[in-house]
């Protein structure tokens, strides 16, 4: 990401960019989009948003921070310290989100206002609630016209949620491969076997795809739309929530959706993992702004982080454990819950690689938490030490990483079903190749386990 100029991320809009100045993120507002604008901020809509939670509040700075003459306003938004990515949400956070932009566009309409876009990538999670960052996705709503991001809702919002709601919540990972959100014909073909008697359903993806189908084919008439009044707009808002709001998925049944009723450890041992953690977290300089737990499952040790107010984003592989955490009723708004396969990371997607960021690119945290980890990326996933070592001083300033010899219960759980071809798979060589990326400032083995737990300083 440039340390200066427009963010790779935001070409698609003639309203507006974002771009960096210095230390600075913000958003020009180009002339065209002056009118739009002007409403949105005089009007009161923006100021209900603010106060409803569902819009990032930004303040007006000086014009001539713009990037260009065409410039009316330069906004300053309030600053995310991190960015996540719809196929890193969980099912509720997904529905959370499609909930929140159903809301925006019903309270926008009380204002002769419209959303014209409706990306999931314009939601970000802040305390746990889904929020509106981008401020130019208004438009002035023209009596008679339809919902123009219907389209686009339905393949960011409708699609993957029905398709993990009734199919598999795995699907998701399709919005990885589709940017612009699941063709709707893709998701109707997989769900129709499940979902042909929803009528909600049958409304908004199946039909759909199938009158998208037809638009698309060569001669067919293109018919302008139009008589789509206000009170329609408004029923069709209310259709689609009461179809995202009534679908479920359970977090069960998965690997590792309950991994702490299954764990080698003892409540002293747990206890005392508990006490580490914290006491290395106290050691770490300077006081650490953002954690990443990798590996978290519901969030058990991530919590020790979030409830000291450091913002955590805490990792897992396991969509139930990932969904579990997020619903979890909980003062605790510094942590974010998402799902990661850390052997297949997210990658850097999008037009020239540049509108998503990759794992990598997000970082690096002040520190990265690995805790009963290791042995399932050098065992489990036959990743070498010190690739290990590598990627975890590519993404962190500190580590707090426990050991897990093979006579720990759970690798002999791993080596049970498969040759062991780890020769190297020992505490010795492991200290010795983590060294050659960190200094290790700590060592205390768990008590009531075989285990050790290690606090490292990147080199």
């Amino acid at each position: 990401m440039p340390a200066e100029g427009r963010l790779g991320s935001s070409f698609r809009d003639p309203s507006g960019f974002v771009f960096r100045k210095g230390d600075l993120l913000l958003r020009q507002v180009n002339r065209s989009y002056e009118a739009p604008f002007r409403r949105l901020m005089d009007s009161g809509l923006h100021r209900e948003l603010c106060d409803a939670g569902l819009i990032i509040p930004h303040e007006e700075v000086d014009l001539e921070l713009a990037q260009s003459e065409d410039a009316i306003a330069v906004i300053k938004p309030q600053r995310l310290n991190f960015v996540s990515y719809p196929y890193e949400w969980s099912f509720s956070q997904l529905k959370a989100a499609a909930l929140a932009t159903l809301d925006i566009q019903k309270r926008t309409l009380h204002y002769g206002m419209t959303l014209k876009d409706a990306s999931a990538y314009n939601i970000q999670f802040i305390a746990r609630k889904p929020v509106l960052i981008d401020t130019l996705s208004f438009d002035l709503h023209e009596e008679g016209q339809p919902w123009q991001p219907y389209r686009q809702f339905c393949q960011h919002f409708v699609a993957p949620l029905v398709l993990m709601s009734h199919v598999d919540v795995r699907l998701s990972k399709l919005l990885a491969g589709y940017i612009d959100g699941i063709p709707l014909d893709l998701a109707s073909r997989l769900s129709k076997p499940y979902t042909r008697l929803n009528a909600r359903i049958a409304m908004h993806l199946h039909l759909h795809a199938q009158m998208q189908a037809k638009a698309a084919k060569p001669g067919h008439a293109q018919t302008k739309p139009g008589g789509f009044g206000r009170n329609a707009l408004l029923g069709l808002i209310d259709s689609l929530h009461g179809l995202i709001d009534r679908l479920e998925w359970k977090p069960e049944g998965t690997e590792w959706a309950n991994y702490y009723d299954d764990t080698n450890y003892s409540d002293r041992s747990m206890k005392e993992k508990h006490r580490l953690v914290e006491e290395f977290l106290e050691q770490v300089e300077p006081i650490p702004a953002m954690v990443w737990d990798l590996g978290a499952n519901n969030g058990e040790f991530s919590r020790i982080a979030s409830q000291r107010g450091i913002e955590t984003i805490a990792w897992d592989i396991d969509p139930a454990a990932v969904e579990k955490n997020y619903l979890m009723r909980s003062e605790d708004k510094a942590m974010l819950p998402l799902v990661l396969d850390l052997t297949n990371p997210s990658p850097a997607i999008g037009w020239a690689n540049r509108e998503r960021d990759s794992l990598v690119q997000r970082g690096p945290a002040d520190v990265v938490m690995a805790l009963a980890l290791i042995h399932h990326l050098a065992i489990g996933n036959n990743v070498p030490l010190s690739d290990v070592a590598a990627f975890m001083g590519s993404i962190g300033k500190w580590l707090i990483i426990e050991f897990v010899p093979k006579d720990d219960s759970q690798v002999q759980r791993l080596l049970a079903t498969r040759e062991d071809v780890f020769p190297n798979y020992d505490q010795a060589s492991f200290e010795r190749t983590f060294e050659g990326r960190f200094q290790i400032v700590s060592r205390t083995s768990v008590a009531d386990s075989k285990r050790t737990m290690y606090l490292m300083r990147s080199r």
